[in-house]
């Protein structure tokens, strides 16, 4: 009866390890761990979160938090540390600090994460700050090698900045400095602010540059494009978005129903999405983009096909030579930072294998609602478009003369709360018989 049990204890612990090992191919890997870590990097920068409210989960939108252990927040530090990233590794560092100084429990000790927060602190140039937490350090391990080696480097430094600060001051003493004329510091136009500092406003919703009396001329209007025989006696309803670009916003454009149906035909095929090296122009990932996508074909299913018949419906634009639906989703973190949708004059082959010309327009669904970030952003004119379920928005991309309109570049923000699925068509210029219609208050 024994040898029985044990054999019966064997096979179940053997059955259990075989199935581990085929479920083992689903588990999150080190690239799924540092994938998600950046992403809570970017998402604390552009939404400028401080480590505290990520770590108690103090989110917009957010029902149920869950707070982040010290082992958590020292795992973030480490992967910013192993970038050279010492001001991410200081931010996460600290709040891992302050977790165990509130008394939390944690495999992590108060040594090891005073370690490398006054390195991180010393490689931003702080080196007062650098050797007070290094002080601090020695009293918890006063044997700790490093440290102790630390301390005389940090001092000796601090001696050569003072003599540095001392000399300065003879210089000024000596009018070699006039102190008393201090140049005024003018605010920077929106303008000339860096694009990567642009585009995360926008994503907070600073920096948005329609005035009222621009606002004063955006309408809602029923549309049946030149009556239309699908729109006749049903018009869509259609919103002004902005002006310069011409962007408008479809309402009700796109049921419940079709999107679960898009949805379930694209889940199985989503995949990380990639993009076409300017160079090669060969596909690939990339860290800007992070989102997975996938493409649907309008032979696959009558839902498809009736959202390209609509599509072309609304807009007059053929879809024969468009590219098929791609649906993407875009998880916590998930983004596409500022990028153009058509070929420029220095990527004469950007589309050159469709054999289609250039990308006209774009139509973007958007096919949820997301609790908090996930805008579309135009970073060169401050536009901002949010997303809401069961509309889309479409623009042109080019202008009649067929040049470029740069100032559709645009992006999606990282999402914050939430979900963001979206279905995009890219209309070509082969085939049109087009006239683009002006901008509000714009001459061609």
């Amino acid at each position: 009866k024994l040898a029985s049990s044990s054999f019966l204890s064997c096979a179940i612990l053997a059955g259990f390890i075989s199935n581990l090992t085929i479920q083992r191919q689903y588990f999150p890997t080190e690239e799924d761990q540092t994938g998600a870590a950046k992403a809570l990097l970017r998402l604390q920068d552009t939404y400028n979160l401080d480590a505290n409210t990520i770590s108690t989960g103090n989110l917009p939108g957010v029902m149920h938090k869950s707070q982040m252990t010290v082992e958590d927040c020292y795992e973030l530090g480490k992967i910013a540390y192993s970038d050279a990233d010492y001001y991410h590794t200081e931010l996460w560092m600290a709040q891992a600090l302050k977790q165990l100084d509130e008394g939390e429990e944690s495999t992590i000790d108060k040594v090891t994460v005073l370690d490398y927060l006054s390195y991180s602190i010393y490689q931003q140039g702080e080196i007062k700050r650098a050797l007070d937490y290094t002080l601090r350090l020695l009293e918890l391990d006063p044997e700790h090698q490093r440290a102790k080696g630390n301390v005389k480097y940090f001092e000796f430094q601090l001696e050569k900045q003072k003599t540095a600060e001392e000399n300065a001051q003879k210089k000024e003493e000596r009018g070699k400095r006039d102190t008393t004329e201090k140049k005024k510091k003018s605010k920077k136009s929106f303008s000339l602010i860096p694009e990567r500092k642009k585009y995360e406003m926008l994503c907070r919703g600073e920096g948005i540059r329609m005035t009222p009396r621009r606002q004063s001329q955006l309408f809602c209007r029923y549309h049946d494009n030149n009556r239309n025989p699908r729109f006749v006696l049903a018009p869509v309803k259609q919103q002004d978005e902005w002006d310069r670009p011409y962007i408008v916003r479809y309402l009700d454009i796109i049921s419940d129903a079709e999107i679960e149906k898009i949805k379930q035909l694209a889940k199985p095929r989503l995949r990380r999405a990639t993009i076409s090296n300017p160079i090669t122009g060969v596909l690939e990932t990339a860290s800007y983009r992070i989102s997975k996508s996938a493409w649907l074909t309008a032979d696959e299913d009558p839902v498809i096909e009736r959202i390209n018949e609509r599509i072309e419906d609304i807009t007059g634009l053929e879809m024969d030579t468009a590219e098929e639906l791609q649906v993407a989703n875009y998880g916590v973190g998930g983004q596409y930072e500022p990028h153009f949708d058509f070929g420029r004059k220095d990527e004469p082959d950007a589309f050159k294998e469709l054999g289609t010309g250039n990308r006209i327009a774009t139509w973007l669904f958007y096919m949820s609602d997301v609790t908090a970030g996930g805008a579309t952003v135009f970073p060169d004119v401050g536009a901002a478009v949010w997303p809401k379920k069961g509309t889309a928005v479409f623009w042109y991309n080019l202008f009649a003369s067929g040049e470029g309109d740069y100032s559709t570049r645009h992006a999606a923000c990282p999402v914050l709360v939430g979900n963001k699925w979206v279905s995009n068509k890219w209309i070509h210029e082969r085939g049109q018989e087009w006239r683009r219609p002006c901008g509000l208050n714009e001459t061609e």
